[in-house]
């Protein structure tokens, strides 16, 4: 498991793909690498929960720095949430973080459960990135990373106890997905993801929607197409859980700190007029 290349010898199968590897390998966003400074948990998602009042409250001067501590801690609780949804994972047990950035999840689910996890990136850097913090934790002999596709990962077939996705799979298309998940999958594994996806209620992409697709270059699937590919794959939803009134103080906090991007405007409008949903679902397979 210590190969970095997928077994096809090809990780990049389209030019899309390319381009995300490209954003990716140069992204050196102070939203991702200061709040993961706060403690060495870098994350790749955003957070959940209430914002603790008195970040806002004592000085001027120290404010931001308490601002990045305090979405440094809401986005952990978001990972920390993903985890209580795997359910029983024991140390003899392996988790894969399919889209793991630069490895934060994976890091808390090897020190949690003390099992192997591997996490998968199109990112080179990135998982190169991931693998030195795993090393600086001492925890390179359960956490790897790996250059791979999710995709098609070419690891063996009923190997996992659990895998997850936070806030990765819309840059992929969800059958693909899921079939090679299913596939890894042992009988009666678990599922997890964390993501955003349009309300098909509210019709297409709102404006909203639209501007963070090409903020990240990405493509938002729409809610329902989750438990149609998930049915398609044998994966059958155990636990739907909104978190959407979660997320939204995350955002409110991040539009004043000074790791701003301006998308922020974007997310709390589609959030607040309800085109655009923040879900957590959990899946077994059968």
């Amino acid at each position: 498991m210590t190969s970095t290349r997928s077994a096809s010898g090809n990780v990049l199968r389209s030019e899309y793909q390319k381009s995300v590897a490209a954003y990716w390998n140069n992204e050196k966003d102070p939203v991702n690498l200061l709040l993961g400074d706060v403690d060495g948990l870098y994350h790749h998602h955003y957070g959940i929960g209430e914002v603790d009042p008195s970040v806002l409250e004592g000085p001027q001067e120290t404010e931001n720095e308490r601002i990045i501590a305090e979405m440094h801690r809401l986005e952990t609780a978001q990972s920390e949430v993903l985890l209580d949804h795997l359910g029983a994972v024991s140390p003899g047990d392996r988790l894969l973080d399919a889209g793991c950035g630069r490895g934060g999840t994976s890091i808390m689910a090897g020190e949690r459960f003390g099992c192997q996890v591997d996490g998968v990136s199109i990112s080179e850097q990135q998982v190169e990135f991931a693998n030195r913090q795993a090393a600086l934790r001492g925890l390179s002999d359960r956490v790897r990373y790996h250059f791979r596709n999710m995709l098609d990962t070419g690891f063996e077939t009923g190997g996992y106890r659990g895998i997850w996705n936070n806030e990765s799979t819309m840059y992929v298309d969800l059958r693909e997905l899921f079939a090679e998940h299913a596939r890894q999958l042992e009988f009666g594994g678990r599922y997890v993801t964390i993501t955003g996806c349009y309300n098909d209620v509210t019709g297409g992409r709102s404006k909203a929607v639209s501007q963070i697709d090409q903020h990240y270059t990405c493509n938002i699937h729409r809610r329902s197409e989750y438990f149609q590919a998930m049915t398609e794959n044998n994966l059958v939803p155990i636990s739907v859980v909104d978190l959407t009134a979660l997320t939204i103080p995350y955002w409110e906090l991040r539009a004043r700190s000074s790791v701003a991007t301006g998308i922020e405007g974007p997310f709390l409008t589609a959030y607040r007029e309800g085109s655009f949903h923040y879900l957590l679902i959990a899946a077994d397979r059968v």
